[in-house]
């Protein structure tokens, strides 16, 4: 096990998860409930890093934001800024090609309270702020925490993306996936093969995670109606 690039991979799948808690439930809830129009427009977009391949992202992503870039030029010689082989570049497009798998499972759990629950709190006299966390929240919460968990398992697991943008820096960009594909190029299956079950288990876990929070909301929404 290469305990190193461990300890990388839980840093960037932690921060990963703190990032995208606030934006991901304040963005799935306004999807869950909102009638705009350009909604399906702004899902499309969302849901985009579920199917290009992790490279575009990062392809984009050195062509945006990479030294050679305008932008990249300028936030390394203005604000000391490189997002290109280092932590803080390694955690942006990790939010990238997260959010969907923090706001699918949330958005689903918002748009599963009826709606008839938020009228009746609004003429119970509770502000929308009030009806939110009151109401909403705790009837979504099992949402909640199978993003953190599809989130925290596909950072751990991500691969292309994170060679691309963060390369393969000992003690600092190289993760698990990583660390893996050097143990197989390098022949050692042993290694390798501890790493790949670390990660099948935590993928397992996730999973089996997200049907049992599933689970709990869909009796705690029940339990509501009655």
């Amino acid at each position: 096990m290469d305990w190193s690039a461990l300890k990388v991979s839980f840093i960037l799948a932690a921060w990963t998860t703190l990032v995208l808690l606030p934006l991901g439930l304040a963005l799935a809830r306004w999807l869950a409930v909102t009638s705009w129009v350009g909604r399906p427009l702004i899902e499309a977009l969302l849901f985009l890093p579920l199917l290009l391949p992790p490279t575009v992202i990062g392809f984009y992503f050195l062509v945006a934001l990479g030294q050679g870039s305008a932008l990249g030029a300028w936030l390394a010689h203005t604000l000391g800024w490189r997002l290109v082989f280092t932590m803080p570049g390694l955690l942006l497009v990790s939010v990238l090609v997260n959010l969907p798998f923090m706001v699918q499972p949330i958005q689903r759990a918002f748009a599963a309270v009826p709606n008839s629950l938020r009228e009746a709190a609004w003429v119970s006299g509770l502000s929308a702020w009030q009806t939110f966390w009151r109401i909403e929240f705790p009837l979504a919460w099992p949402g909640l925490l199978a993003g953190m968990a599809l989130t925290v398992a596909h950072t751990l697991g991500e691969f292309g993306v994170v060679l691309m943008v963060g390369g393969n820096i000992e003690g600092e960009t190289r993760t698990l996936s990583v660390s893996l594909y050097d143990k197989v190029q390098g022949m050692e299956l042993a290694s390798a093969h501890v790493m790949a079950l670390a990660l099948v288990g935590v993928s397992l876990l996730a999973l089996t995670l997200v049907l049992a929070f599933d689970r709990v909301g869909q009796r705690g929404r029940a339990l509501q109606e009655r």
